[in-house]
Order: C-alpha cells, then sequence, then structure tokens
C-alpha cells in the first residue's frame, strides 16, 4: 500500500460504525502498540483503546464522514495530511510508519 492509500484506510477506521469491522481495518492499518494523542487524548495506546474512543466519537456523528482534503508533505517515515468532517470541520494529522504501519498519530483540530 503507498502512504496515501494507509491514511485513506486510517480514514476508513474512523467512518466505521462497527466495533468488529473497525477492528479489522485497525489490524491491516495500526501496529498492535500503536499510539494516539489528539487536544482530548492523550496517550491512548492500542486498538483497543482508540477503538472504543471512536466509538464514542462516531455516535454523535451521524453521517458524517472524514476523508483526506490534502497531503501536506511526506518523508522518511511520517506524513502530515489535512482532513475534513463533514463540509465544515478540519484537522491536520501527524503520522509515522513502521513496516507499512502507522504506529502513531498526532491530531490537531482546526
Amino acid at each position: 500500500m503507498s502512504t496515501i492509500d494507509v491514511i485513506h484506510a486510517y480514514l476508513d477506521v474512523w467512518n466505521e460504525p462497527d466495533a468488529a469491522a473497525r477492528s479489522a481495518l485497525m489490524k491491516s492499518v495500526l501496529t498492535e502498540d500503536s499510539l494516539y494523542v489528539d487536544p482530548e487524548n492523550a496517550g491512548l495506546r492500542g486498538h483497543a483503546e482508540l477503538s472504543e474512543v471512536i466509538g464514542r466519537v462516531r455516535s454523535g456523528l451521524g453521517d458524517l464522514r472524514f476523508s483526506l482534503d490534502a497531503v501536506v508533505g511526506v518523508h522518511h517515515d511520517r506524513a502530515l495530511f489535512r482532513w475534513r468532517l463533514g463540509p465544515a470541520a478540519t484537522g491536520y494529522d501527524v503520522v509515522e510508519f513502521d513496516g507499512g504501519r502507522i504506529r502513531s498519530i498526532v491530531g490537531f483540530f482546526a
């Protein structure tokens, strides 16, 4: 998978409302010990912790979906991209890759 493919697959994880399907997606996109940090969540470690937060967030989003707005830059084993949530909300994520999967995510809300 290309870097952009992995980013799209990561956003698919956030768009998946079903916990079991989300768990299956996570295995192909995120390392088992992945780390997630954003302004509201500090240091979520592993699939289960992130999936629980995604489930809570998804329950309040209705039909809104995350999409890739732009890849700002990619170098070495990192990428910075801008995402959209529906028509108005945006944010940025910095991801670090390990063996074709994401090892860490640092999210920023715009």
